[in-house]
């Protein structure tokens, strides 16, 4: 029998904290503290003072403990979190081990949404929320500055969505689903309209296209929109999502846990990347060439925005899904020409592939949308997927989401600052 290992035959033995300690190499106040944050759960005894543990317990986090510790070779002590959502590898990526791309362009937003969720078909199914909780959440995006971002806005109205919810605590599987068949539409619904015409029926993506630009909407173009939609609703563990499933670990509601990804989402690195590109293509655009424009990017020392992922050597399949979408819809095509040389320029000094946000800013540049737009897609989309992933979250140990950090500071103790 190896050392501090529970005898056989005896699956409910309960160990003490010096036991518990040795076996899991720690100190007995590290144990105290693995209870406070639910890693441990203890028990006394009747007429007993001192903690005890169950041995099953204590060894799974001893194994889970041993495995964090060896970690990846050059990994740096990377999180990683088990999920059942996306898979990328390959250059192609998956949700629920569906190929995204294919699922993006034979299905509504809404369907891929629910696929995220649930796992199951949903054909035909649209999103529609309350009248009150949408005229809620508009006096409260109205009452923003006009110069307020799109995240700010859709921030506001998934707050004030959450005030006017009793229920928003409720973290079962199908209170959080209606949540969010509710938040999406609202989100949406909250935003300022750019058509005075516009009207609020129809599939989510119709919808959105009246909050992007005064422009009618044409069919090839409204495609383009929906399957955006789609294909970025979900990229595994991208920075906003991390945000999120910290936020669900520790029980936040489903509104709070969105509201987290899009505080992360705001980054330039992140959701805001597309603007970037939206206002380098338009300078590429006005001047007739991307030679001078990539020039001024790379003698400023930026990186050219819309090129290279860390996650694909080739080009972004969702990139390459919308382009070719966007071939179809004819006052696409100087932007599409601008953005081939744009790729083809940068090439002479680094090769980059596009990705999706270039793609983005072709859509949204050709379709009279502000630079702004981009985000405001990015965010809409993503929070189907922040969604499914707080939904794994709430499944999971509470609180597991606790790195703990690496202190280099002085060492204590240190006098008192005068």
């Amino acid at each position: 029998m190896r050392d501090h290992e529970p005898a056989p035959g005896r699956p409910g033995r309960r160990l003490t904290t010096k036991e518990t300690a040795e076996l899991l190499g720690v100190k007995p106040e590290t144990v105290y503290a693995y209870v406070s944050r639910g890693l441990l759960s203890s028990r006394r005894e009747p007429g007993g003072r001192a903690s005890t543990f169950e041995a099953k317990e204590v060894e799974a986090l001893a194994r889970r403990n041993r495995r964090e510790a060896a970690g990846t070779p050059g990994s740096g002590g990377d999180l990683s979190v088990r999920t059942r959502i996306t898979l990328i590898e390959r250059d192609r990526y998956f949700f629920r081990g569906v190929d995204a791309v294919e699922l993006a362009m034979r299905h509504s937003y809404e369907e891929v949404a629910e696929w995220l969720w649930t796992g199951r078909p949903a054909p035909g199914v649209t999103f529609s929320a309350p009248g009150p909780t949408v005229e809620i959440a508009r006096r409260a995006v109205n009452a923003l500055s006009e110069h307020a971002s799109p995240t700010d806005r859709l921030r506001v109205a998934a707050i004030a969505a959450a005030a006017e919810d009793p229920l928003r605590f409720d973290l079962a599987e199908d209170a959080v689903l209606n949540t969010a068949r509710i938040l999406i539409p609202t989100l949406v619904a909250a935003l300022p309209p750019v058509r005075h015409s516009h009207k609020d029926g129809g599939p989510l993506a119709q919808r959105l296209w009246g909050r992007l630009t005064g422009r009618p909407a044409d069919e090839a173009s409204l495609r383009v929109l929906d399957t955006a939609l789609a294909l970025l609703a979900d990229h595994d563990l991208a920075a906003s999502t991390l945000a999120v499933r910290v936020a669900a670990s520790a029980r936040a509601h489903a509104y709070a846990a969105v509201s987290a990804g899009l505080g992360v989402l705001e980054g330039p690195l992140h959701g805001a990347a597309s603007g970037l590109a939206h206002r380098m293509l338009l300078d590429v655009l006005d001047q007739g060439t991307a030679v001078p424009v990539i020039a001024d990017e790379l003698r400023a020392g930026r990186r050219v925005p819309g090129l290279g992922h860390r996650l694909y050597t080739g080009e972004d399949p969702r990139a390459s899904a919308l382009f070719g979408l966007l071939e179809q819809v004819p006052h696409a095509e100087s932007a599409l020409l601008a953005a081939r040389d744009i790729v083809a320029t940068t090439a002479r000094h680094t090769p980059l592939h596009a990705n999706v946000d270039l793609a983005l800013a072709v859509f949204t540049a050709s379709s009279g949308m502000p630079a702004t737009a981009g985000e405001t897609i990015f965010a809409v989309a993503r929070t189907a997927g922040w969604i499914a992933h707080a939904l794994e979250e709430y499944g999971e140990r509470p609180m597991r989401m606790r790195p703990v950090g690496h202190y280099v500071g002085p060492r204590p103790p240190q006098p008192l600052p005068e």
